[in-house]
């Protein structure tokens, strides 16, 4: 019996002192010791229990014996004993669980942070450097873009009016007065050439009309899952009884000898006749509005356009691209280069989301297939920055860190190449820092913090594959903001989902991103030059270098 107790003693005594937490680590925040730590107390548990089979059987042996010799109160006064005893071990194996339990959720998060953040850590961000390019090229530049802003506003207003003029006598397309997003409106625009990206809105002339199929509606089943983030537009007439379900109206409507058929060509007298595809503005044998098909004859419209008001301006203008349509730069003769992304766009109802050929400059959106038209909410997310501004301290930093993590991107751009990270993806960081962390820590003396902060959500958001949208499926977004509710509650979309299979494009990001990270101080450095008492030399009144 004494030995029996002094045994149990003994397991005990074992299962305290081989304790997780009793056993010295020479490095308790390293992941790799988990498998370790999981063996050893597998190991402890199946002794335990092989021990306490043992002892119950010793116990069950015991009592037979001594039944008849020990009295009634001994015999409780045992059983207690023993239950209380089996309890105890039970516990101890109990609480040795708990605690690996708890160092496993810990230890992957501690890990990550110390990864994630271990280059935003050597990041050395001097106030000084930051505050001289703030003066320097923020302030310097916000005259710039100001005078940019309104020449481009009244161009804009003169190519589109004799846009209109030339729709009027041929293809009778209904376009609206444009609508400025990205950066330049934004006011965080630094780099150069100066551009504006400008949405164009269109619509048919009845009786056509549009009906959208956008990923997350009612009609979105037909939307490949890539395809979250885009929908397609279908093409039909609104007029009931003058064309069947599927045929055009320009077979039994006369039209005039200058009225082109927006899905005909002009040699197709009736439906089902031949037609010529690089004429139509749907896909091949769909009704489905193809881009390839609109971007075409914008193009075609503002060089029309261009040519009827040119002799008003003296500047030079060119399409900088024949493969994107409305990418115009504007060369003056004093060598000053503005460039002008017009993107015609259909708007969704009577919401600001637009559906749109090609995502603008600051995007860097990879193309869609046809009929698949990209979504815009860059009106929204405009929105979404004022209205965050109203409750951030008076001189906050939130526009400098985008100015500053956009100028590096450029700048290591430069050096290595174009990435799959860009100026929208640095945005949508900034913007979901705004709206989970306290708005008071935006002040300007905190911009080495929050730009730290910005980085290292991108380093993060880069090792995970995974940066949702700022707008779409964001439930913290406020309701001032107004963005329909069917893209607000909708599923998040990942902006990162290109990179998931792309692994040499990953790879090069995340190679991007480190080297920026690293050459951060340098090109600022470089950029803000410094007096030989290390202050930073400030020239308001000298534009920055082109």
């Amino acid at each position: 019996m004494q030995g029996a107790i002094v045994r149990v003693f003994m397991v005990v005594a074992a299962a305290i002192l081989n304790h997780p937490l009793l056993s010295p680590r020479e490095n308790a925040s390293l992941p790799e010791q988990d498998q370790e730590l999981i063996a050893r107390m597998k190991e402890h548990e199946e002794r335990l229990e092989e021990e306490q089979e043992r002892l119950e059987r010793e116990m069950a042996l015991l009592d037979s014996k001594q039944q008849q010799q020990e009295t009634e109160w001994d015999s409780d006064y045992g059983w207690y004993f023993w239950s209380t005893l089996s309890l105890v071990i039970f516990l101890t194996i109990e609480v040795c669980r708990v605690d690996l339990a708890d160092m496993m959720e810990q230890w992957p998060v501690d890990d990550e942070d110390t990864t994630s953040s271990s280059s935003s850590r050597t990041l050395v961000l001097d106030k000084g450097v930051l505050s001289g390019f703030c003066d320097r090229c923020a302030h310097a530049v916000a005259h710039d873009n100001w005078r940019a802003r309104e020449f481009v506003e009244g161009f804009a207003d003169d190519l589109l009016e004799s846009l209109r003029s030339s729709c009027d006598g041929e293809s009778q397309m209904e376009v609206g007065d444009f609508v400025g997003v990205g950066s330049m409106f934004e006011s965080w625009k630094v780099s150069k050439p100066l551009s504006c990206d400008l949405l164009v809105p269109f619509s048919l002339p009845e009786p056509y009309s549009f009906q959208f199929q956008p990923w997350c509606g009612a009609s979105g089943d037909a939307v490949p899952p890539d395809m979250h983030g885009y929908g397609r537009i279908q093409v039909t007439t609104t007029r009931p009884g003058e064309a069947e379900a599927g045929v055009c109206v320009c077979g039994s409507v006369n039209l005039g000898e200058d009225v082109l058929c927006l899905l005909h060509s002009k040699t197709d007298d009736v439906p089902g006749a031949t037609r010529s595809p690089e004429e139509l503005l749907c896909s091949k044998n769909t009704s489905y509005l193809a881009k390839d098909r609109v971007m075409k004859w914008f193009q075609v419209s503002l060089t029309k356009a261009w040519g009827r008001i040119s002799h008003k301006y003296e500047f030079e203008l060119v399409f900088r691209d024949l493969y994107t349509a409305g990418a115009l730069k504007v060369r003056f003769r004093s060598g000053k280069v503005v460039v002008v992304n017009m993107v015609p766009a259909v708007r969704l109802d009577d919401t600001d989301v637009y559906f749109v050929s090609h995502f603008p400059s600051d995007s860097g959106g990879c193309g869609s297939p046809d009929p698949y038209w990209p979504l815009s909410f860059a009106v929204y997310e405009m929105n979404l920055l004022k209205h965050v501004a109203k409750s951030l301290p008076e001189n906050s930093c939130h526009l400098h860190c985008l100015q500053i993590a956009t100028f590096l991107h450029r700048k290591q751009t430069g050096l290595t190449g174009k990435c799959a990270l860009t100026n929208y993806h640095v945005k949508t960081a900034v913007l979901h820092l705004l709206l989970t962390e306290k708005r008071s820590q935006w002040g300007m003396d905190n911009v080495e913090h929050r730009l730290r902060d910005v980085l290292c959500f991108l380093q993060r958001s880069l090792q995970e594959k995974r940066l949702h949208h700022a707008v779409v499926g964001n439930r913290r977004l406020p309701a001032e903001v107004r963005v329909p509710e069917a893209f607000r509650t909708s599923a998040p979309v990942n902006l990162f989902r290109s990179l998931v299979l792309q692994s040499e494009s990953y790879a090069h990001a995340v190679r991007h991103l480190q080297e920026m990270m690293r050459n951060a101080p340098a090109l600022l450095q470089e950029y803000t030059p410094l007096l030989p008492n290390g202050d930073a030399f400030h020239r308001p009144h000298q534009r920055p270098p082109a």
